[in-house]
């Protein structure tokens, strides 16, 4: 990072330790013995008020008195000490009143002070006693000071546990050091001269960036220079390194910041439903007001657009060094995982991860990692294990068996399973199967509602709202706040509310019952291990990253889309060697749309080591190098006939050798889909 005087904090309070912080406004006495011995002028705390004095006035003692004090008070940089309001003798130390002319001999020895050819800020002045000590005047507000007053656009300030620092608003810093105009002058020197050497430096080596026939030393040179999309950085910007994160300098400013200046600002905003208009409060919070219905609210009324914060929370392996490897086989896949996840350290599970295959030759740059999300989700979340079961006979997301405990390591296997699901989202890859809708607002921490019951268990909604349509008592029915549940052939009583075996449901209190059962319905006999899950998932990503989204949202990035769609599919695929119209590909697309949607998902997950589309589907495909479209490209020639289809799952790519029919292309991509597994090194 970039190296100086100040750290670059925006404006707040610098992190690190700080020097001893001194007060910036110090109490000053009267030049005599009290404030009566100056005649009709009275200097308390600072602040000048009646007429002014001349110097002569202070007697001989007062002047001693202020010597000694003057010594004794002086840090060890020669700088006074103003952390305290001064004693009987320091008040004898006082600066006359501000309104007087120096005399002569302060003439002289300002002119021995090399601080003061620096410019005072408007309306102050230096003052010097017969003694020599320096003082200021603030004539704006009457007040003097031993320190020099701040450069312009310097403030001082005072952290939460009590230090000083200071802000300069010029260029959004802070920095634990007291600025001087001096200081401030060298710095801006340093960084004109630094700015200048690596100008120079930068046209130096500009010179040996291309040999005599016009080709560069280096692929990756040539790389930055010719096809950066983006184009050239602002004037007085710079794109450096650290660790392996990429992060920009502006010179201009002196600051530096992780955003790319070309791409900052270009997501804009949607506008407002019409009739909305955002305010703000006075401590800068914003809210909402709705002048259809006169009413206001914190809540933003338009739908939340995810892809910022999706982006930020995908990427943000890259903000760690390194990378993690995983080694596991596909025959034990499940046993490998759990041991190396669970004897990591969390932190570690959010660097980027390298996935072996022990017995492959393949090189994970993504692919491998997509397919080993894949295949251990669709173990861990096998209801084969009774962790999980499916919401209900028509419904396959999952939800936490309660009869779970039959495994007496079941909340250690929570735990893993909530690192797991926590890589997935964090990595930005999919997972084979989903949860229900509830349970990702339990991960959000909202409360489930009685219209969330109806699609996990369309009996007991049933039973719920025939007790909220129908009068009890007219009804004869006799229900209490209790509910009897079975776990495992044991009959457990659950208490809705404290002794509520003997508590009546009536019409008065029927609401409270249904609020009550509806909760318990969604938490019986799981708490312990939704806890588990949570604490899992909270130890790599916490909880409060997901306040960005909502259920739905959160469903569909460890999910993704389901339905495959062909012309999403076809527009967003590109050709290497063939065109869109070449026989070959009118042929494969021509199989393709034969395909129903599960031989299509199975082709995906072919060429792309997932089953699932990201939630921009086809156009937001990544490969190894961020984003990657899916790609077809031409191998081999006609002649060899039986040249078979290959791929690339790190590159989305699909080797298609030329076939001279579509009935050769067809049998050799559905043989590709159905027998292949694994992957080969080119």
């Amino acid at each position: 990072m970039v190296h100086s005087s100040r750290s670059n904090h925006s404006e707040e309070s610098p992190s690190t330790s700080s020097p001893r912080g001194r007060s910036l406004a110090h109490s000053v006495g009267s030049c005599g013995d009290s404030p009566a011995d100056i005649r009709g002028a009275v200097l308390t705390n600072g602040e000048l008020k009646g007429e002014a004095v001349d110097d002569t006035h202070c007697s001989k003692t007062a002047i001693s008195s202020l010597s000694s004090a003057g010594k004794g008070e002086t840090a060890a940089n020669g700088s006074p000490s103003l952390s305290s309001t001064p004693s009987a003798e320091m008040d004898s130390s006082a600066p006359p009143a501000a309104t007087e002319t120096p005399s002569s001999t302060d003439q002289s020895s300002t002119a021995t002070e090399t601080h003061t050819t620096d410019a005072l800020p408007a309306g102050w002045e230096q003052r010097i006693l017969p003694h020599g000590r320096v003082y200021y005047v603030d004539h704006n507000t009457k007040t003097t000071t031993w320190e020099r007053p701040l450069p312009p656009g310097w403030e001082k300030r005072v952290d939460q546990r009590g230090r000083f620092y200071y802000v300069d608003h010029n260029t959004r810093t802070t920095t634990w050091q007291r600025p001087t105009a001096e200081s401030v002058r060298n710095y801006e020197q340093w960084q004109s001269q630094r700015s200048q050497l690596q100008g120079a430096m930068q046209q130096f080596n500009q010179r040996y960036l291309y040999q005599v026939n016009n080709t560069l030393h280096s692929p990756h040179q040539q790389s930055v220079v010719e096809n950066d999309p983006l184009g050239a950085l602002p004037p007085g910007w710079e794109k450096r390194q650290d660790n392996g994160r990429v992060y920009y300098v502006n010179h201009n400013t002196r600051t530096t910041q992780w955003e790319d200046p070309r791409t900052q600002g270009m997501i804009q905003e949607p506008p407002l439903p019409p009739g909305w208009e955002m305010k703000y409060t006075a401590e800068g919070v914003r809210y909402f007001v709705d002048h259809n219905s006169r009413t206001t609210t914190f809540k933003d009324p338009r739908p939340v657009n995810v892809w910022p914060a999706i982006s930020s929370l995908s990427t943000q392996s890259n903000a760690l060094p390194s990378h993690v490897k995983i080694s596991v086989s596909r025959q034990t896949l499940f046993e490998d995982s759990f041991q190396q996840i669970m004897n990591m350290k969390p932190y570690d599970l959010r660097r980027r991860l390298y996935i072996i295959m022990r017995g492959e030759e393949g090189l994970d740059y993504g692919g491998i990692a997509r397919e080993w999300f894949f295949l251990l989700s669709h173990e861990v979340l096998n209801p084969m294990y009774c962790l999980f079961e499916y919401a209900g006979k028509n419904n396959y997301c999952l939800q936490i068996n309660p009869a779970s405990s039959i495994n007496p390591d079941h909340l250690t296997y929570f735990r893993f399973i909530g690192r797991f699901i926590a890589m997935a989202l964090y990595h930005g890859k999919f997972i084979d199967t989903g949860f229900t809708l509830p349970f990702y607002k339990r991960m959000l921490n909202k409360k489930p509602t009685l219209k969330d019951l109806e699609s996990i268990d369309p009996e007991f909604y049933n039973s719920i709202m025939w007790v909220k349509e129908n009068d009890l008592e007219e009804c004869g029915v006799e229900l209490y706040f209790a509910q009897d549940m079975e776990i495992l052939g044991k009959v457990t009583t659950h208490q809705l509310k404290n002794d509520g075996e003997n508590e009546l449901v009536t019409q008065d209190n029927k609401e409270e019952y249904i609020s009550l059962l509806t909760d318990w319905r969604f938490t019986r006999g799981v708490e312990e291990q939704t806890k588990a899950f949570l604490d899992g998932f909270n130890e790599v990503v916490p909880l409060e990253w997901l306040r960005y989204f909502d259920e739905k949202e959160l469903e569909l990035m460890l999910c993704g889309m389901q339905e495959i769609d062909l012309n999403d599919w076809q527009k967003n695929t590109i050709y290497r060697h063939y065109t869109k119209n070449s026989k070959q590909i009118h042929w494969f697309w021509q199989v393709v749309k034969e395909m129903d949607n599960e031989k299509r998902i199975r082709l995906l997950q072919f060429v792309t080591g997932t089953c699932r589309l990201p939630v921009g589907g086809f156009a937001e495909l990544i490969g190894s190098n961020g984003p990657q479209k899916f790609c077809i490209d031409k191998v081999g020639k006609e002649t060899w006939l039986q040249c078979k289809i290959t791929l690339s799952q790190n590159f989305n790519r699909l080797d298609l050798p030329p076939y001279k029919n579509q009935e050769q292309l067809r049998e050799k991509l559905l043989f590709a889909i159905e027998e292949t597994e694994g992957f080969g090194q080119e």
